[in-house]
């Protein structure tokens, strides 16, 4: 139970309590990994025989800051009007408060230089012990800058292939389907998809899987690129609609798009065209027409990335790298196609 001095090691307190020292040692700091009632079991008899770490011994063996980091690419000044994000760092935050870790978060605009120096610097300072990606572009620096770095990573993807092992999954295939067959299910034939920034890979899956969908339930979709602020989603819908009357239906890759649509389509008259939304959020539900949206349960999302990391960083198999399956909440835009629109796409 102790070395020659007689100090009790996590060894001697894995032999008596007949745990691994893997899970013991989890107890003892504070990680996720084992069940509540055997880190009491482990904290207890701790106690008991006065066992208290090597502070050099955990420097060597742990070298931890304690800390996640987050860099997004978003003006601070907007990052609080975007709903996803929000609910999803709040997850972040509640996984990271239960074993007494803390996150950095940091906004650098669009400019990825900026935050390919912010994880240089971290890395420099070792001022995280992993870090957390979203938005992965085409050809994207990151991964490979973060495993030169040596720092640990998770990302959200649609392809375990992006960095295996490391990816939390989302189903987009499964998600157009969602909104797809629900606007075909209304009689819509002619819709319009406006999208986030091209150079995202998650949203030419998007574009890809609402594409295939659309031909597989009899719809076409026109195709627009944004920037997710509700300014786009206003002017692209008054522009697309109005120069093509034949569109019956908005589909949005989130709730500000989906809002500023509905601003627009309402401006102009146009009360008859159905909105759905990639993301749900509180601005879905308010107004006089709630608008139709996914639930993609991003403070969920939130947890299960934290978890992801802290599992690799403990060295730990992740069994579940899968996101929640999406619900659609159907609301007052799920309108029915003018009964012309059906029969002129006949």
């Amino acid at each position: 139970m102790s070395n020659g001095a007689g100090r009790v090691t996590i060894a001697g307190l894995a032999d008596r309590l007949g745990l691994s020292k893997a899970s013991v040692s989890y107890a003892l700091n504070g990680l996720p990994g084992v069940s509540d009632e055997t880190r009491e079991r482990v904290l207890a008899l701790a106690e008991q025989l006065g066992w208290h770490p090597s502070s050099s011994a955990r420097a060597l063996s742990r070298a931890r800051s304690d800390t996640i980091g987050i860099v997004l690419r978003r003006d601070p000044g907007l990052l609080g009007a975007e709903p996803y994000y929000m609910s999803l760092l709040a997850g972040v935050e509640s996984e990271l408060s239960e074993t007494g870790q803390s996150l950095l978060l940091r906004m650098v605009g669009a400019d990825t230089g900026q935050e390919v120096a912010a994880y240089r610097r971290w890395s420099a300072e070792a001022r995280v012990d992993g870090v957390m990606l979203f938005d992965l572009t085409f050809d994207d620096p990151r991964p490979a800058l973060l495993d030169e770095l040596g720092l640990a990573y998770v990302l959200h993807g649609n392809r375990e292939t992006l960095a295996p092992g490391k990816v939390l999954l989302y189903d987009a295939r499964s998600d157009a389907g969602l909104l797809v067959e629900h606007l075909a299910s209304l009689g819509h034939r002619r819709a319009l998809h406006i999208a986030g920034p091209a150079e995202f890979e998650h949203e030419q899956d998007r574009r890809d899987a609402v594409d295939a969908w659309g031909r597989e339930n009899g719809m076409e979709f026109s195709f627009a690129t944004s920037d997710y602020s509700m300014e786009a989603g206003e002017r692209i819908a008054a522009e697309v609609v109005r120069d093509d009357p034949s569109i019956t239906a908005v589909l949005t890759s989130n709730d500000l798009l989906a809002l500023g649509a509905q601003t627009a389509l309402t401006h102009g008259g146009r009360d008859d065209v159905a909105i759905v939304s990639w993301d749900d959020s509180l601005l879905c539900r308010l107004g006089t027409r709630p608008i139709t949206a996914l639930d993609r349960y991003p403070e969920e999302q939130g947890r299960r990335s934290t978890r992801l990391l802290l599992d690799q960083l403990a060295g730990r198999t992740a069994f579940d790298r899968r996101a929640r399956a999406s619900r659609l909440v159907p609301r007052a835009t799920s309108i029915p196609a003018r009964s012309e629109a059906r029969t002129a796409s006949r």
